[in-house]
């Protein structure tokens, strides 16, 4: 066998970044026609990634025309610090807010991206996972379609400002949910003896 054959090389171990997309209607509409489902897509590091509606302008398109013509960006970066690869997000749309583990992003805004991400844009739930790599001028994209909301997954400790006791409760990631559908996150036993 050949050396070089058998050499591993730095763009061997790319950073990837598993995105993963769950929408309420995703079965009835072909919402993720045009994204390579499934496999692992390699993208320039200095190129910034684009995910909208406009298949010319964006790296990749969802069919969906409630979706803004470019929704978001990507962008990866170093620093000096630190070898690992990170990621920036940068909110696109003009007309639609977008979250970040419950972090509200307006038109241009933009934040680092954490390691694990749940990224929210009209009734998209987008869930980001960032695998560490090696190499320096490339990364990997792979998509794939959640069957279940990745909010229903992850749960988040809230504390109250309230004279109340500190909970942990299942809001989803600091978002307002159908209180209903989970139950009370908390009674305030003093009410009772204050009325």
């Amino acid at each position: 066998m050949n050396v070089s054959q058998t050499i591993e090389t730095e763009e061997d171990f790319l950073t990837c970044l598993h995105i993963k997309f769950y929408h309420p209607q995703q079965n009835c509409r072909g919402l993720y026609g045009l994204l390579p489902l499934g496999t692992k897509n390699t993208h320039s590091a200095d190129d910034p990634l684009k995910l909208g509606r406009d298949a010319h302008a964006c790296s990749y398109s969802l069919v969906d025309p409630r979706v803004s013509r470019k929704q978001l960006s990507l962008q990866a970066y170093r620093t000096p610090q630190c070898p690992d690869m990170l990621f920036t997000i940068q909110n696109l749309s003009q007309r639609g807010r977008m979250s970040v583990n419950g972090s509200a992003l307006d038109y241009l805004e933009r934040m680092d991206l954490p390691n694990k991400a749940l990224i929210r844009f009209g009734e998209y739930e987008m869930l980001v996972v960032r695998e560490f790599g090696e190499a320096k001028g490339n990364f990997e994209v792979q998509f794939e379609v959640l069957a279940v909301p990745p909010s229903r997954q992850t749960f988040l400790c809230v504390p109250t400002t309230t004279a109340v006791m500190d909970t942990c409760s299942p809001v989803m990631n600091g978002l307002p949910t159908d209180v209903s559908a989970i139950g009370p996150l908390e009674t305030d036993e003093t009410l009772m003896y204050l009325s």
